[in-house]
């Protein structure tokens, strides 16, 4: 339900792209969106026309957008169903995402286009947790070789009448497509993406550093969990890993649980590539959030997902906030310094940044409520709260 009055919040610490600003305040339109951003007193307090919220001592954070996520708590975007996709989006809400793109995953053209159909109607009926931005359409235009957990007898190599399907079915909500630009039509999906405004991300991916040169040039700008599922870097062959550390055109994803990728590489990208060029990412699946067991074909142990048939990690339980701890652990990094990577980044990538990303006026009041120990209190998306801890009063 929409607010009916502005929302005036007083005394945060608040995290801006000119810096972070003490004693700030923050007055919300009832829209849903930033009027202003002030350090000093807004002269706006007229007990009739705002909502006034006091919380000094805490800090304001944009809320966290998180553009390869499959699922949680128990559910998947896969399930094609609306209780599916609003559970994600609770559960997600309450560990710091506020917006999202809906993940697939490579399977049956039938059960990608049910699970767009769904996320599609899902978006336009509206859910109660994190706002979805759209879908990354994940496989199934892979290199098997680097397929990871990823389904091999659904592989396939693209043709042009199935892009516009899933195009057509998810109403040109598809945002972000990973795919190997190297198969049998990998450039021409590039470029048909492309062309229809969605990112092309370069994942599962078996090219060489030359081929991936080529695809920038047909519109590759992305890289799907950077390290995971693609040629490892070699000197004499940089592969897609060194690819994406050496090309400015490239941003890269990263899945920072310590697992996926070790702490000191984590620390190597962010030194190379800085937060603006690294995009935050959980990869969750349906178990994140639960506790260690086996689910369908994957076993959780310690937090750590792996097919049961393999060794193929299977995904995470890394939630955003998460991320952005060990991300600063793993660095050594202040709090702002890698911020960007799960917010004006992701938003940019997208195509939402004029809207998204940050604490500014005109943007969608999407915040998060923290504490000193960047404990979640509340987490707000476009001024409303979707998520309140017990002990925020």
């Amino acid at each position: 339900m929409r607010n009916e009055l502005y929302s005036l919040w007083k005394n945060a610490k608040l995290y801006t792209p000119q810096g972070v600003i003490n004693g700030a305040m923050m007055l919300v339109n009832p829209n849903g969106t930033i009027q202003s951003v002030e350090q000093l007193e807004l002269g706006f307090t007229s007990e009739n026309s705002a909502q006034v919220i006091n919380v000094s001592g805490l800090t304001l954070l944009p809320g966290f957008i998180d553009i390869h996520v499959h699922g949680g708590n128990g559910f998947n975007v896969m399930d094609a169903d609306y209780r599916s996709i609003d559970e994600i989006s609770r559960f997600h809400a309450a560990h710091g995402t506020t917006s999202f793109l809906a993940t697939t995953e490579t399977a049956s053209k039938d059960a990608i286009t049910e699970a767009l159909t769904c996320v599609t109607r899902a978006m336009e009926t509206g859910v109660s947790g994190a706002e979805i931005l759209g879908v990354h359409l994940e496989g199934p235009f892979l290199n098997a070789k680097r397929r990871g957990a990823q389904n091999e007898k659904e592989i396939r190599t693209p043709s042009v009448n199935e892009l516009e399907h899933y195009l057509e079915a998810s109403k040109n909500l598809i945002r972000l497509v990973t795919l190997a630009p190297e198969i049998s039509g990998g450039m021409e999906a590039v470029q048909n993406f492309y062309s229809r405004g969605v990112t092309v991300s370069a994942g599962h991916t078996d090219a060489t550093y030359e081929q991936v040169v080529e695809a920038i040039g047909y519109g590759v700008s992305h890289t799907t969990h950077h390290f995971n599922g693609m040629s490892p870097f070699h000197h004499r062959d940089p592969g897609v890993s060194g690819a994406g550390l050496m090309l400015q055109e490239l941003t890269t994803e990263l899945i920072a649980d310590g697992i996926h990728v070790h702490p000191a590489t984590v620390k190597l990208l962010f030194e190379v590539k800085s937060s603006r060029n690294i995009c935050l990412i959980t990869d969750a699946v349906t178990c994140c959030g639960l506790p260690d067991g086996e689910y369908g074909k994957i076993r959780m142990t310690n937090g750590q997902i792996y097919l049961k048939d393999g060794n193929s990690l299977a995904g995470s339980s890394l939630t955003t906030m998460q991320a952005l701890k060990n991300a600063i652990q793993f660095t050594g990094c202040p709090l702002e310094q890698i911020l960007p990577s799960l917010t004006e980044v992701p938003a940019r990538q997208i195509g939402v940044d004029h809207r998204k990303g940050t604490l500014e006026p005109g943007k969608d009041a999407d915040f998060l409520v923290i504490d000193e120990n960047m404990h979640i209190l509340a987490t707000y998306v476009k001024g409303i709260e979707v998520y309140r801890s017990p002990n925020f009063n």
